[in-house]
């Protein structure tokens, strides 16, 4: 008797952690899908926000795309790259130049 008993008990046991389980795995499932939509529309945002500035000023768009690529390729501390200052326009901007054509393109 008490031995069918425990058997009752863990097969209970049993039937109420896999439930727990899937309630789990439907409640994690529920909260990617939830995300991923958020992070889509915030990159569908910054998608729109950065067309309606760039078209503004195409000089400053591509010296930001250009900083862009300047992060990627300098992603670690050991990365290093020779450049020469004279033909970029990031550095002359460094330096207090200004970008060529840069005001010409304002409005």
């Amino acid at each position: 008797m008490a031995n069918e008993l425990r058997s009752t008990g863990a097969a209970e046991g049993e039937k109420i952690r896999a439930d727990a389980d899937r309630q789990r795995e439907v409640t994690v499932a529920n909260a990617y899908r939830d995300a991923q939509k958020i992070k889509g529309q915030g990159d569908a945002e910054a998608a729109r926000t950065y067309t309606e500035a760039f078209g503004r000023d195409p000089q400053f768009a591509q010296f930001y795309r250009s900083l862009d690529a300047y992060k990627a390729t300098f992603s670690k501390k050991s990365d290093v790259m020779v450049l020469d200052p004279a033909s970029s326009d990031f550095f002359r901007t460094l330096r207090g130049g200004v970008v060529p054509n840069a005001i010409s393109h304002k409005k």
